[in-house]
Formats: structure tokens, sequence, C-alpha cells
């Protein structure tokens, strides 16, 4: 607490020398007849030293007026005007200036003008105080009051304008342009001379040369601040006025010296206040540069893009500014950015996108939308644009912001999610589809096979009538095969949860393909499928079934309506010479540009329209493809048609040898016989169908002993009775307990009839479902079960032969193994 009264009166002391300082030179400034100084310096300091210590210093000034007073030996009346109008103005114009929150740096104009406005009004208080104890002490007579006020407050004011921002001023941390400042140093101090050292009183070469110190003083203030602009100004001040006391240069009169004075006063006054203006400005302008170079490199550093626009007539704008980023996005340089319409940018083929923007320009008001931008290469890219108007001068929008953030990757990504979860949806609808009509189409097989061999029996002495109706139930078997090949390929091709891969025949997964695309495909070319021999491929069969039909949808694209006869598509399989499964699909369309070959497998990239494709097709099939370790490559001549060929690498093992194809139904019903030619067994059948299990009793009930129920837990209570079965043949999935908890409970209870159980699946739905069939030993037949396959599967297991996996899982009612 003692350290503050002993630094604060150590500041008052060193102020109140530094004022009698000033005093001194003032004084010996004055002119010689008149004793009267133009600028009172003291003032500059003690207004400087209360805003640089605080205006708890004040006692300074109060002390260095009374000294000057004393020295001067004025009355102690005239003394005590002198030492309250010193004091009080230097705290008026500090606690106004602190007021108005000025900066001692001077940076801004505002606070030159409170800095004069300041100096000003204290000088008025202080003026009106001296004058008025010089006249009540009778030093000046009352009638020259006025003029004696003016040259008064003139004097107190320039000395606030010339000594306090000097004294605001800073040391240098280095010397900028040292050889500008010396040259302005030089040409100052010359011109100084010439004006106010040697002229005879108003000569009229010193009026001429006089209008060179105010170039002299911008140079000052423009090139060096308020340092330049203070130094510059009190040294021409103090030149003149030492020339003026000297009775010389333009401003000494001798017949009117008093108007003299007063001319010097507002020049000094004009030149301080310039000086310092311009400084102010200057730096305000840097300032502003500084901002605007620092948002520009900002914004020219951001990621996202930047367009500035400006408005130049309502719904119309013209780009002014594009940084880098944007830049990089839409492919194109600046300068072929800076004075188009943004609306250019935008593809030609989004109207919404183009109606939402004009009606925000329209409007005046901000828009948040995802957008479509085109580059030069005919390319989109996505952009999240967020466009805000700017009001520059309060009230009408000038200019309008847009920043646009690259999204392509997000919109693929969801295009993607999107795309799976409609293929999963599909494949859900399927197989639940799948096996509901499945189930029926089971026994109508069932029952038209039977019928077929009892009017078969009858042999070729058989009414002309059983010879048509035999005709005719073969003529709906083989409709009803028709209907088992549709739902098989829907559930193939909708299989989006089954990612699960193994060894897959694309000799066997070209025709369902095709089979999907056949009935479109009749009004534009004829099909030609040339089958060659193929490695196995190690893969999804869904995954790999999708492109196929990818690129069979895009070759019937390719190909226009109406000259069928004219077009072809065709489809080869073969081994290329590395190994390698190579399927082609090769179609006589329109062909593909060659500036647009290069760019077909990019996401969103397409020359369909929005109604026919999104422009991911391809680019989907170029990655399932590569995640199979594959390629996908394209030839074409514009005008002849493409050709896509897929290459796949042969799965590690293969199997030996190539297991026999499915027969047909007419060698199987010669290799089985109508009747069969095993021994007969005792089967147990468990369907919750009624119709399908009656359809399999009456099928095998020639040959064997058949025994039915509709509940799992119906067979496992026959076979807790003590029942004895040779085949089980069990649905899959049924209501309250499946197929796959009675093989487990089989597996505890009755393990030597677990291993003869044969399934029946409708379509596997569940995961648990599908992992289950792709590990059990047991044979799973799948719906609708062909009457040949189901009867030579009992007999295999009658016999005790092992289950086998039938190559082509396209035959009718397969048997497969996991």
């Amino acid at each position: 607490m003692a350290a503050f009264p002993v630094r604060g009166l150590v500041e008052v002391l060193a102020l109140t020398a530094v004022y009698l300082l000033a005093a001194r030179v003032a004084l010996s400034l004055a002119a010689e007849t008149s004793k009267i100084c133009p600028v009172w310096l003291p003032s500059g300091v003690a207004l400087g030293g209360l805003l640089l210590l605080g205006v708890s210093r004040w006692p300074a000034v109060a002390l260095g007026a009374g000294v000057v007073a004393y020295a001067m030996g004025v009355s102690p009346g005239v003394g005590l005007g002198v030492v309250l109008g010193s004091t009080l103005e230097a705290v008026l114009a500090a606690l106004l200036f602190r007021r108005m929150e000025g900066a001692r740096e001077l940076h801004r104009v505002r606070d030159v003008v409170w800095l004069g406005g300041g100096a000003g009004l204290g000088a008025i208080l202080g003026a009106g105080l001296g004058t008025l104890g010089l006249v009540l002490g009778g030093v000046v007579p009352a009638a020259l009051w006025g003029p004696s006020g003016w040259l008064w407050w003139m004097a107190d004011l320039l000395g606030m304008l010339l000594v306090t921002p000097v004294l605001f001023l800073r040391r240098p941390r280095r010397m900028e342009r040292s050889w500008e400042a010396l040259l302005l140093l030089a040409l100052t101090t010359a011109v100084c001379v010439g004006i106010f050292a040697f002229p005879r009183p108003g000569s009229g070469a010193a009026h001429a040369l006089m209008f060179l110190l105010f170039p002299l003083t911008a140079w000052a203030a423009l090139g060096f601040g308020l340092r330049g602009a203070a130094l510059a100004s009190l040294t021409v001040a103090l030149a003149a006025i030492a020339g003026t006391a000297r009775e010389l240069g333009p401003f000494f009169t001798t017949d009117l010296p008093h108007r003299g004075l007063v001319v010097l006063q507002l020049f000094i006054g004009i030149t301080s206040l310039t000086g310092l203006l311009l400084a102010a400005a200057r730096a305000e302008r840097r300032q502003a540069v500084e901002l605007l170079e620092l948002l520009a490199t900002t914004v020219r550093a951001v990621h996202e893009g930047v367009l500035i626009c400006e408005v130049r007539e309502p719904g119309v704008l013209n780009t002014v500014f594009a940084n880098e980023a944007l830049c990089a996005l839409v492919g194109r340089r600046r300068e072929e950015l800076v004075g188009v319409a943004p609306g250019e940018l935008l593809a030609s083929g989004d109207g919404g996108d183009r109606q939402r923007l004009l009606e925000a320009l329209r409007e005046e008001r901000s828009l948040r939308a995802e957008v479509a931008l085109t580059r030069p290469d005919g390319t989109r890219v996505w952009s999240e644009m967020q466009l805000s108007p700017v009001r520059a001068n309060g009230e009408a929008v000038t200019h309008f912001v847009a920043t646009h953030r690259d999204v392509t990757a997000t919109k693929e990504l969801q295009a993607r999610l999107v795309a799976a979860e409609r293929v999963a949806a599909v494949g859900t609808l399927a197989a639940g589809v799948g096996h509901e009509i499945n189930n029926p189409l089971a026994y109508l097989a069932l029952n038209l096979e039977a019928a077929r061999r009892s009017l078969a029996a009858e042999g070729a002495a058989a009414p002309e009538g059983v010879r048509d109706a035999l005709s005719s139930v073969r003529g709906a078997q083989e409709g009803a095969e028709r209907i088992r090949l549709i739902v098989r390929d829907l559930q193939v091709f909708s299989r989006e949860g089954a990612p699960e891969r193994g060894l897959v025949d694309l000799n066997a997964l070209v025709p369902p393909a095709v089979r999907v695309v056949l009935h479109a495909l009749r009004s534009r070319a004829r099909l030609v499928e040339d089958f060659g021999p193929v490695p196995r491929v190690l893969g999804s069969e869904a995954r790999l079934g999708q492109v196929l039909l990818n690129l069979l949808v895009n070759a019937l694209q390719a190909i226009p309506e109406g000259d069928a006869g004219r077009h072809e598509v065709r489809v080869r399989t073969r081994t290329d010479a590395s190994g390698h499964a190579c399927v082609e699909v090769e179609d006589t369309g329109a062909g593909i540009p060659p500036d647009v070959l290069p760019r077909i497998f990019d996401p969103f990239f397409t020359t369909k329209g929005s109604d026919e494709g999104t422009g991911l097709g391809l680019a989907i099939c170029q990655q399932i493809v590569r995640t199979h370790g594959g390629e996908l490559h394209v030839r074409s001549t514009p005008g002849q048609g493409s050709t896509f060929t897929l290459l796949l690498p042969p799965a590690p093992v293969q199997s030996a040898g190539s297991p026999p194809p499915s027969l047909p139904l007419h060698a199987v019903e010669r290799a089985v016989g109508p009747s069969g030619s095993g021994r007969g067994g005792r089967v147990l059948i468990v369907d919750d169908e009624p119709r399908l299990a009656q359809s399999m009793r009456l099928l095998l009930e020639p040959t064997h002993e058949v025994v039915t129920v509709t509940r799992g837990e119906d067979a496992l209570a026959r076979v807790a009775g003590g029942e004895s079965f040779d085949v089980v043949l069990c649905d899959l999935q049924m209501p309250g307990m499946d197929g796959i908890a009675v093989y487990r409970r089989l597996q505890q209870e009755a393990p030597a009839l677990a291993s003869r159980v044969v399934f029946i699946s409708g379509g596997a739905s569940s995961p648990e479902a599908r992992a289950f069939v792709e590990t059990v030993a047991q044979r799973v037949l799948e719906k609708p079960v062909r009457p040949d396959v189901l009867l030579a599967t009992v007999e295999e297991v009658l016999e005790g032969s092992p289950p086998k996996e039938v190559a082509a899982r396209g035959a009718v009612g397969g048997t497969r193994r996991g």
C-alpha cells in the first residue's frame, strides 16, 4: 500500500518537470514584441500526461501552472485563474477522451475527432478562466477579452494537438524505410528554412513555398502513420513559430501583428489536424486491408467451396469471387468463374434446383439445399449449398455468398444404402412370397405327376381321350415348372442379405438372369447364348447374378425397340488364356462415345434420363467384381455396339470331374421307373400343409408305407411311442416346432433316425435357417419337389447312399448340401 503514494509522487514530480520544460520552450518562442505564445506546449504535456498516467495525476498540472505563473510575476488572483484554467482544461479533455473510448494509438478517425473535440472544449474552459483572471487583475483591458481569449484558446488547443500525439508515440521496434524518412526530413527542413528563415516579411516567395508543406505533411502521415504526422506537424509548427517570433516568414506583419498570429495559429491547426486525420485514415485503411486479406486468405484456405456473387438486378447474379476449393470442386479456373452467372454451374436436368434458387434470389432469403454441379467434362458432383444474402448498407441485398460442401461420396453411400434396403426388402418379400407359392405348387406338381403316372399306365392302347388328358397333364407340368423357375430366379437375385460365398457355376447362373430380361428383350433383339467350358469360381451367387442381370439390362437399354431382327444380344462364356472364367455380354446397340467410355464406371455418371438410371448400376457392378478379385472391362464402337467382359479367377480347389447334370423328366422316369425300383420302407412325412403331405403320400404309397403328420410335436410323439421309420421327410419351416427343432430332438433321442432325415424347404428366409441349410449334413430338397427327385432321394436313403451335391442347382427340386 505504501508503494503507490511513492510511485504517484514520483510521477507527479516528473510530469511537473516536463510541464515546466515545455513552458520554457514555449516562452522562448514567444514574439519578441508582444510576448504572446502562438502555441502553449505545456497544455499538450498536461493532457498527454493525464491520459498516460491517469487523471489522478492532475496535481502535477496545477503545480506546474502555479510555478509558471509565479515565475511570470503575476498577481495571486491572476495566478489562481491560470492554475484553475490549466488544470480543468486538461482534466476535462482527458475525461471526455476516455469516456468516448478513444485509443491512444489514434488509429481511427474517431479517435482524432474526440481528441480534437476534447481539447477544444477543455481549451475553452482554460482560456475563459485564464483571460478572466487577466481582466480582473487589470493585466488585459476588458475590451480585449475576446481577442485575448481567442489567442489563449488557440494556443492551448494547438499545444494539445501538437504535443499530445508525440507523447503517445512508442519506441519503434526497428527503423522502417530509413532512407525515405531521412529524405522526408531533409526536404521538410529545407522547405521550412526557405520559408521561415530568410524571406522578408510578407514575401511572395515565402507564401508560394508554404504550400509545399502540405504535401510533405501528407507524405509523412500516409507514409509513416501517426509517428510521421505528429513529428512533421510539430517540426513545421516549431519552425513557423520560431520564424514568426524573429519577425520572418509569411505570417509576420508589421502593421497588424495580432492578425499574423491568428493566421499562424490557423495554419498550424489545419496542418496538424490534417496530418492526424490522414494518419488515422491510413491506419483504418491498413486495418481494413489486412482484415480483407485475412478474410480472403481464410476463405481461400477453407476446404469448403465459397462463391461470392454481386446482385446486378433483382434475381440476376454475377460471380465476383471463387476460392480454390470451389474451383477444384467444379473443375474450373477462377478466371472461368468470375463474371458468369452462378446458375450455369447447376446441372442442366435439375430444374427444381434452379426454381428454388430463383425463388430465394427474388425473395432475398437464405437457402440450404443439395444441388448437382457440372464439370466441363460433363460429370456431376453433389454439393450441400448454403446461400446467404449480404446487406452491405444494412438495407438492400448487394451480394449473395454461397458455400458448397462436396457430398458426392455421401450421396453415393446413401444411394447404395437405399438400393441395399430396397433389394433387402424385395428379398424378404420374395422369400415370403416364394414360400407361400412353393407350398401349393409342390402338391400341385406331385398331384400332376400322380395323374400322369395313372394315365401313362394304360400304355399305347389307351383311348384317345386318355391320351389327350395325358398330353394336357404334361402341359400343366411344364407350366408348373415355369412357375417354379420364376420364383427361384426372384429369390436368387433378391437375396441381398445372403453374401456368403461358395462354388458358383457361371453357366448355371446365366440362364436365370436371361429369363428375367427375356420378355423385355424380345421386342428389341434376338438372344444368343454361347456356352463354353468355364471353371467354377468362389463367390456369392446373388452378387454375381446381380452383375449379370445389370449387364443384360444395360445391353437391352442400348437397343431401341421395333427392329428385333436386326439386333442381337449375345451372352458368351469361356475360359480365357490365363485360366480365368470369362462371361461376355455383347450387344449391337448405339455404342458408347469415346469421351464417355472412360467414365462409365464412375458413380452417378449416366447418359440416361432420370427415369432410366441413377448412374450407380455399373459402379456397383465394378465394386462387386473387384471384391471377388475379378475385373470388368468394356470396349465399344459408336454405332456398332458394346461388349462387357467379366473376368473372375477360378476357385482354388475344383471338384474332381464334373458332377452328372440333372436329368430331364422323361430320362428320370426311365431310370427310376413308374413305381421305383428299390425296396419298400416306412416313411414319415412331417409338413404343416396337409395337401402337400397327402400328395407326397399318394406318390410314395405304391411302394412304401407312409405316415403323415402336420406338427413336429406329433412326429416326435410317434417316435417316442415306439414307432419305427426308415425315412423322415420333414418340412424345414413350420409353425410351432420347426424342422430344425425336430432334427435336434431326434439327434438326442433317436440318433439313427436323425441320420435318415430329409429336409424339404420352401426357401430359408431367416439367417438361422440359412446357416442351418448350409451346414447340415442331411439332404435338403427345395420346394416344389419334383416327383422323380423325391422318389430317387427316398430310394437313396433306404439304400444307405450318402448325400450327393447336385451340380446344376437350377435343376428341378435339386438336392443340395451345405
